[in-house]
């Protein structure tokens, strides 16, 4: 039986929570073809085999015995027909939640997933998406039935239409290669975005894969891109600082 959802999209994120005294945030997503996963998966993991590095990659953990699988990964997703959308959210201590966002932290967050994923150059809106995402704490399931809600809700309100993102899951990071690929990308966004490249002491392998990174992409990426960009997107999400 052919699978009805012809796109996966896997979302990660990082320093989302509310009172982390982080100044940003960024939320991403890798998407590929359905009938690519199991092409991608298997030449995702030859990759890491012939590094002999078969176990799990985070941002947080690399190291530089590994540049060369970082590197070989990233050559892939470029050769490959795999798409990356990130939204970097700048000067996330100045949201006036009691303003904007319904009154809350966790409403912004799903007014952040429904533009993630409704851009209309990057996401066509009639194409069903299965929607997978990172499992951050217990409140799974309920985070999921708010998101389907919200994303409906958005949809008939701006396109008298249900969302075409209508198949959602979580999972854990180390049971999807293209959860990690969204991580890592995420990772060297915020990374460069907080300017940690610039301090005393950090890490020689993330300056060196933030330089890779841009050289195949082709962008700054602490900024914006084209909104019509396809392949590796970001939206620079500026908040406007109180004065």
């Amino acid at each position: 039986m052919e699978d009805i959802y012809k796109y996966n999209i896997y979302i990660d994120e990082s320093c989302h929570l509310e009172n982390d005294n982080q100044p940003l945030m960024c939320i991403g997503y890798t998407k590929i073809a359905s009938e690519n996963y199991s092409q991608y998966k298997e030449a995702i993991k030859a990759i890491k085999l012939k590094h002999k590095s078969p176990t799990e990659i985070k941002w947080n953990k690399l190291s530089y015995s590994r540049i060369g699988l970082y590197k070989e990964l990233i050559d892939y997703f470029f050769e490959s027909e795999m798409q990356f959308r990130a939204i970097l959210v700048k000067n996330k201590n100045q949201l006036d939640h009691s303003k904007y966002n319904k009154g809350d932290h966790n409403s912004f967050y799903y007014t952040l997933v429904f533009l993630l994923l409704r851009n209309p150059w990057v996401n066509y809106l009639e194409t069903p998406h299965k929607v997978i995402l990172d499992i951050k704490d217990t409140r799974g399931k309920e985070r999921l039935n708010k998101l389907d809600t919200r994303l409906n809700l958005e949809y008939r309100e701006k396109y008298n239409r249900n969302s075409p993102f209508n198949f959602f899951q979580h999972i854990r990071s180390d049971e999807s290669e293209f959860l990690q690929l969204a991580d890592f990308f995420i990772g060297a966004i915020t990374y460069k975005a907080r300017k940690l490249h610039k301090k005393i002491g950090s890490s020689q392998v993330k300056k060196e894969i933030i330089t890779y990174l841009e050289q195949k992409s082709g962008y700054v990426i602490h900024d914006g891109t084209p909104p019509f960009e396809e392949k590796f997107n970001i939206f620079d999400f500026q908040i406007q600082t109180q004065k």
